[in-house]
């Protein structure tokens, strides 16, 4: 009764794999229980999302073949395309759909973004893309689209580009805090990941804070309508830093490395995996996240109903 703090199915959002070429759900061996989808499983995963009453689906996008520039992300036959229009047919406004707008997924490097000739990331270029990238989600049926990229000026390009398209509607999940984390490890193995090396020239120090909060500054300034915090659970004071300082709903996202870390102990004996679950869902919401990504969203929606 007295409880302080509550995390509803309406809080949540399943990430959601859906692989090229498949046609049966492929296991992702460093995440027990969540796989690679076929676009079938993909369809009737959105629709079990959506009749437990979890928020939304964040989709990721594995394409067969990948190249130095992520042509396949700019494809509107390409698989994250066709997955965002099949799981909108199925769901309609019955839960949200919402896009990764990312090159990882898509470049045979593994980089977020494409590459000068001295390999380094090509942030102005890069940002280009996302633009396209979120127009074609757009006009494919995603509610919400996502950059998680990290380039410098992504949100304003996308809203620019939305805005001009017409997809006024659309709304921008910026990543504006995501740090280069160890704990994305499985992650890599979900979406078939080429990348050799880290990210630390984008993605954030984990040392920093007040580096964040400027970066999550510049990101509202530029139209974002939902901040998110990445990782979630190593950085609970940077949810609640972001928190304080914005006026726009928060999210946070419950990575692939601490969903693996609680699978395995569980597994083993060692922690009570339910109680686990909670605790570990009831932490990010208290941090103040109005709203978790996280792997377990679907099971936690159910449990709640029965």
């Amino acid at each position: 009764m007295v409880a302080e703090t509550t995390v509803q199915p309406r809080q949540l959002i399943l990430p959601l794999f859906v692989a090229e070429g498949i046609a049966e759900p492929r296991p992702i061996a460093s995440m027990p229980g969540v796989v690679q989808h076929s676009l079938d499983s993909l369809r009737k995963a959105a629709v079990t999302v959506a009749n437990a009453g979890v928020a939304g689906v964040m989709i990721f996008g594995v394409p067969e073949r990948k190249d130095a520039v992520g042509s396949g992300a700019l494809d509107p036959n390409g698989i994250l395309n066709v997955a965002l229009r099949a799981v909108r047919e199925e769901v309609g406004d019955d839960c949200l759909v919402m896009s990764d707008v990312c090159l990882d997924e898509f470049t045979d490097h593994g980089h977020c973004g494409v590459l000068t000739p001295s390999g380094l990331v090509d942030n102005d270029a890069t940002v280009a893309i996302y633009a396209e990238m979120a127009v074609l989600h757009a006009a494919a049926g995603a509610h919400v689209v996502a950059p998680s990229g990290m380039m410098d000026g992504q949100v304003r390009a996308i809203r620019d580009a939305l805005d001009a398209a017409g997809a006024i509607d659309v709304a921008i999940m910026a990543y504006g805090a995501k740090y280069a984390s160890a704990f994305y490890g499985p992650f890599r193995e979900a979406v078939s990941s080429s990348l050799v090396g880290d990210r630390k020239t984008y993605q954030q120090d984990p040392a920093n804070v007040r580096e964040a909060l400027r970066e999550v500054a510049l990101d509202v300034a530029e139209g974002a309508d939902i901040m998110m915090v990445k990782p979630a659970l190593g950085y609970l004071d940077v949810v609640r830093a972001v928190r304080e300082a914005v006026d726009i709903p928060v999210a946070a996202y419950n990575v692939s490395g601490e969903y693996a870390m609680v699978e395995a102990a569980a597994a083993n004996g060692w922690i009570n995996r339910d109680a686990a679950i909670k605790e570990t869902l009831t932490s990010i919401r208290r941090a103040g996240a109005d709203v978790i990504l996280s792997y377990w969203a679907l099971e936690w929606a159910q449990s709640l109903r029965g």
